[in-house]
């Protein structure tokens, strides 16, 4: 079992960020906002889900994943799962 171990990724950073973008629902989308606050950054999101012409149902969909949540770093991971952030 041991010998498993030494063929996984030596770097667990690269594999996070590759699931991440393997995930990615809008790569092109990116998202930067000044605020700390989770409902901002949600509605930044839906903003630019609406302006790269993303279908309503679609934002709707993502605003019921990032406001189901009941922490700020859920909120984020939601929306880290749609769009690129600026963090």
């Amino acid at each position: 079992m041991a010998s498993d171990l030494g063929n996984s990724l030596a770097w667990p950073e690269e594999a996070e960020f590759f699931r991440a973008n393997e995930t990615l629902r809008y790569p092109d989308i990116r998202v930067r906002t000044e605020s700390r606050n989770p409902l901002a950054l949600v509605a930044a999101v839906r903003e630019e889900l609406r302006l790269a012409r993303v279908t309503r149902a679609e934002i709707d969909q993502f605003s019921e994943e990032a406001l189901s949540q009941a922490q700020e770093e859920a909120i984020k991971a939601v929306c880290r799962t749609w769009v690129n952030l600026g963090d």
